[in-house]
């Protein structure tokens, strides 16, 4: 018990610090705002920020989520961590999808 309460403040810590992890862009989304038409580029970089931002706060979320589902179901540690890793891969397929709005869907499509 005394280690899943360490994990779960582990977990609270790396929330607070998810803002850090955010606002990067790789080479290939700096390559694509360049291909872009002239008058979209700043949406572009606005938009895939704005998912890479949602796509980092699902995983954190959904670690965090499944670590706690695995404390509170009573598992050992590494069942616990399972689900941390199981809930960080669900929340960063949600985060992705839910990251950007139709506007940005639409920008993004129409500059490939």
């Amino acid at each position: 018990m005394k280690t899943a309460k360490i994990f779960a403040a582990l977990v609270g810590v790396s929330v607070v610090a998810t803002p850090v992890m955010a606002a990067s862009l790789n080479s290939g989304d700096r390559a694509r705002i360049a291909r872009a038409a002239p008058k979209d580029r700043d949406d572009v970089r606005y938009c895939l920020l704005k998912g890479k931002k949602g796509r980092d706060k699902g995983t954190v979320i959904g670690a965090a989520g499944g670590a706690g589902v695995g404390a509170l179901a009573g598992g050992s540690l590494g069942e616990t961590l399972l689900a941390g890793a199981a809930g960080a891969v669900a929340g960063r397929v949600i985060g992705k999808s839910e990251g950007t709005d139709s506007a940005c869907d639409r920008v993004l499509a129409r500059n490939r």
